[in-house]
């Protein structure tokens, strides 16, 4: 063990909490706050290129690249789940789509038990992060926030016909999948500012980044987290091929994802006592919910062939097409460059007892094998489909108790009856938006599942072959109340059994949002920063679940206006 470094606070993970966090710790000037980061500075040129998405997904060395245990559901198929290792986490490699979820995932959270986190504790939150000049005189949305978020500058054809043929099946088109109401079809709004990606480093850390209160160490792995007398006092790392220790005196935060948050709690002797006892870790805290509770989206792949070629495949697959795209985005910062892989969403209802959407449509110009692979040499589009709110879940456990090894992923897709009736519900439904006019005149051929799965055994079993991660894993470390033996942290998201220990990320979700997970992960991280101020400031070891709460006079006009449209 060699050396010592003395803060206020340490965070672990620069993800799109973490960055959060850096920012607003230490933005009195006074706070010392360490930001550690296991991945390099996001100095790749792909993260920076929206389409560059396809790069980062296969880079290990900006990705830790895991793979889930033999999923017995799926096949015994051992699925590929990348995460993010840089700077900005998962928001430097991701799709970046802007969903917030819907107003019943959060008053869902608060009715289990996490007071203070229903849509009106949120929703300033929200608007906090946000700065959303399109939509600057609607309540709902911000305009003063660090995240630039942009409206796809021009419509595709493609994309035009999809929201035609949505129409005819009854989807309404909207301009904004974060409105009053998700449901609908339409273009999606991107972390986007001038043509690049927008990644929680960019928007949190490059402002703060000459704070003197401000350290961010790369390449610097959490091997677990130190207490003396109950309380969390600093973080072991590995740094350079040596041991250290950074020291905490105000408290450790961890935002290392929904995989290694609770990896971590493990590796630092928090959660199920037995796991820990059977890995050789010393039991802190028996903590019997770290690592379960697993939820993430499916999503499932329909490919076609496309009668025309207007398709990223086609400008992908030409010298011309390439050479096009590419001066489009040098001189305009504008093209499919500029853009991503998903440009259009869709929101809907496909199973009798759901009362809001409850599946979410990926819509890409192009098709791949997979996601983030090598485009196909025809004219293809994708329609990716996943379930909003699964019902199985998984777990992650330690693959052993070497800090550095792996942890144990097992995402548990399709156990439940509810999920399975889903899954195959929404690929007839995409087989009848491919079948209705005017997109029927687009498709020449259906590739995936293809034109021999014809019953819903088919289907489920294409599913099963075929389905993969969306990227949206949560709820491994959930918040709930005192009186649940399973929740893992309290609505401040205090971990429990210990005093100064704070998980801040989509870990803590009690339930998966309906939608992309990055936007609600920097609000996690936004409401957060306030309360874990509130407690270190005051020195509050107590465990009361007083919730925080921010009022702004739009949220509250917004309030208004919804009152008087229920009245109506």
């Amino acid at each position: 063990m060699q050396g010592e470094e003395n803060f206020d606070f340490v965070v672990i993970g620069a993800g799109s909490s973490g960055c959060v966090l850096a920012n607003r710790l230490s933005e009195d000037g006074k706070s010392r706050v360490a930001l550690l980061e296991a991945g390099p500075k996001d100095t790749n040129p792909w993260i920076h290129v929206p389409i560059g998405y396809g790069k980062t997904m296969w880079n290990d060395r900006l990705n830790w690249r895991f793979h889930t245990e033999p999923e017995p559901t799926m096949g015994d198929r051992r699925i590929y789940w990348p995460r993010g290792r840089v700077l900005g986490g998962c928001s430097s490699i991701n799709g970046l789509i802007v969903i917030r979820g819907q107003q019943e995932d959060y008053d869902g959270w608060a009715a289990q038990g996490a007071t203070g986190w229903g849509f009106e504790d949120v929703l300033p939150y929200f608007r906090k992060l946000e700065d959303n000049p399109a939509f600057a005189d609607d309540p709902l949305h911000g305009t003063d926030g660090p995240v630039r978020v942009s409206s796809i500058p021009r419509k595709h054809e493609l994309i035009e016909v999809i929201k035609e043929a949505g129409r005819k099946l009854g989807v309404p088109e909207t301009a904004d999948f974060n409105g009053a109401r998700q449901e609908g079809v339409g273009y999606y709004q991107l972390t986007t500012r001038n043509g690049f990606r927008m990644s929680a480093a960019k928007a949190y850390l490059s402002p703060a980044k000459g704070r003197a209160n401000l350290s961010i160490l790369t390449d610097t792995q959490a091997r677990r987290v130190l207490f003396e007398n109950g309380r969390a006092v600093g973080v072991e790392v590995s740094v350079g091929g040596r041991v250290k220790v950074i020291r905490a005196r105000r408290g450790v935060v961890l935002s290392a994802g929904a995989v290694q948050s609770p990896h971590l709690l493990m590796l630092s002797g928090i959660g199920p006592a037995e796991h820990l006892k059977a890995n050789g870790i010393g039991v802190h805290v028996d903590s019997p919910g770290v690592g379960g509770n697993l939820q993430d989206h499916l999503q499932l792949r329909l490919l076609y062939r496309c009668t025309k070629p207007i398709t990223t495949n086609d400008a992908l697959n030409s010298l011309f097409g390439r050479l096009k795209m590419g001066l489009e985005y040098l001189l305009f910062r504008g093209g499919p460059l500029a853009i991503g892989i998903n440009q259009g969403g869709l929101f809907t209802r496909v199973l009798p007892e759901s009362k809001t959407p409850d599946i979410q449509f990926h819509i890409g110009t192009l098709s791949a094998d997979m996601a983030g692979g090598k485009v196909h040499d025809y004219s293809g589009f994708t329609l990716s489909v996943c379930q909003l709110r699964p019902e199985s879940k998984g777990w992650v456990r330690l693959g052993s108790g070497d800090p550095l090894a792996p942890p144990k992923i097992t995402a548990n897709y399709l156990a439940a009856d509810t999920d399975r009736r889903c899954a195959v519900a929404a690929m007839k439904f995409a087989r009848k938006l491919a079948a209705t006019e005017p997109l029927k005149s687009y498709v020449a051929e259906e590739k995936l599942p293809g034109p021999g799965v014809t019953d819903d055994e088919g289907l489920l079993a294409f599913a099963r072959e075929y389905g993969a991660t969306i990227f949206h894993p949560a709820g491994t470390c959930r918040m709930g109340p005192d009186d649940d033996r399973d929740a893992v942290v309290d609505p401040r998201l205090r971990v429990r059994g210990v005093d100064g220990l704070w998980v801040v990320d989509c870990s803590v979700m009690p339930s998966l949002v309906s939608g992309n997970t990055n936007i609600p992960a920097i609000m996690i991280g936004e409401k957060a920063a306030d309360m874990i101020r509130e407690d270190a400031m005051n020195n509050r070891n107590g465990r009361d679940n007083a919730p925080n709460q921010i009022n702004d006079g739009r949220t509250q006009q917004w309030l208004g206006k919804r009152e008087l449209q229920v009245a109506s």
